[in-house]
């Protein structure tokens, strides 16, 4: 009796009132605006799809170790093994660079994935997995896990221990756990969103130079680039202090351990990248796109594969400088980069240069640009 009369008072109370007598919560912090009739400051806990239970990301994270564990276990046994026991495939994969529509997948790949999809399904039979060798399921779901057995296979195949597992779990499309395990040298970092990262155990940081001159830049490979996205990657190289090639998934590790200072990369698939995205993020680091956007499920067909990773912000605004940018609205120089010339040499004052043979120059550009 007594509760239905309330109920009806403050029903009373909602007809006449103006809508402004009531204050309101913002939905995405649980923050009352400054302009409530309250006037107050009063963060309300409130669980929001952008903050997930901190116990279940630990819980989550610890999962993401076992897969980790159970890749090794099926890796182990093949590593340097003789090159024709690995039974090799080609995969192809059309509209990508030369250096990425042809890789290598051996039985160590697919046995990994196999059995860390096994266990998904098992222990958590709502998410979604995408994977490199089987592919995508419930893509859509609000938890997906993200793997790649083997990044670096052709590393994994030539015997040289800088490829990786990548273990990540994307929460609404944002990676909020990453594993990055290198079983040969048994080095494992794992990194939790708003949680410090941690390699084997122990937190990390990274420890970046302050500017692009003196920085140490890593890349997969140079063939990983074409067209403008060349032109821009070898403005990167002249920018940086040296590039260094080969070490796939690892040079991210380095630059979260404090090793190294930047990464550049394209043609990248989802599965490439997003387990490097709580590393990098727990440990001081920075992780885009070339446009300054998150790597997330829902843009990854925006930023086509394209990630710079540096140790801080001041390094990340620099190459960003260089990497958003338009080629062809320079002044020409990159272009002639490209075909191994020094541009200084090469491009004269225009205002000294024959119209002839300043088109013989734009031409030759045009040529090796294949316009």
């Amino acid at each position: 009796m007594k509760s239905s009369l309330i109920s009806s008072l403050l029903l009373l109370a909602l007809e006449f009132l103006p809508i402004n007598s009531f204050a309101y919560i913002d939905q995405a912090d649980g923050i009352l605006p400054k302009s409530s009739p309250l006037n107050l400051r009063t963060t309300v806990n409130i669980p929001t799809p952008s903050s997930p239970d901190p116990a279940l990301l630990t819980e989550l994270a610890t999962f993401a170790c076992t897969l980790a564990d159970t890749a090794r276990l099926q890796i182990l046994p093949h590593w340097r093994s003789p090159r024709h026991s690995l039974a090799q495939e080609i995969k192809h994969e059309s509209d990508r660079s030369e250096f990425q529509s042809a890789s290598p997948v051996t039985l160590a790949d697919r046995a990994a994935e196999r059995a860390m999809r096994e266990l998904i399904e098992k222990k958590y039979p709502q998410h979604g997995i995408y994977g490199e060798e089987y592919g995508v399921i419930r893509s859509d779901a609000d938890w997906v896990w993200v793997l790649d057995p083997i990044d670096g296979t052709r590393s994994f195949i030539t015997g040289k221990p800088l490829f990786g597992t990548l273990v990540s779990c994307l929460y609404r499309g944002t990676p909020v756990i990453g594993v990055i395990d290198q079983c040969v040298l048994e080095e494992r970092w794992v990194g939790i969103a708003g949680q410090p990262t941690k390699m084997n155990g122990t937190p990390i940081r990274t420890d970046g130079v302050s500017s692009l001159k003196d920085a140490e830049m890593y890349s997969t490979s140079p063939e990983m680039f074409r067209n403008q996205d060349l032109l821009k990657f070898t403005s990167m190289k002249r920018a940086v202090r040296t590039p260094h090639y080969g070490a796939d998934c690892y040079a991210y590790a380095l630059v979260a351990s404090g090793y190294c200072d930047v990464v550049v990369e394209a043609d990248l698939g989802l599965y490439d990248y997003c387990a490097l995205v709580p590393v990098l993020e727990g440990a001081g680091g920075v992780i885009c796109d070339w446009e300054g956007r998150k790597l997330t499920l829902e843009n990854h067909e925006t930023s086509k594969g394209r990630v710079v990773a540096c140790a801080n912000e001041g390094l990340l605004e620099e190459a960003l400088e260089i990497l958003s940018k338009d080629p062809l609205e320079e002044d020409g120089q990159l272009a002639l980069e490209k075909m191994g010339h020094n541009s200084a040499l090469l491009i004269p004052d225009q205002s000294k240069v024959t119209p002839w043979l300043f088109g013989v120059m734009v031409g030759e550009v045009i040529a090796h640009l294949g316009f």
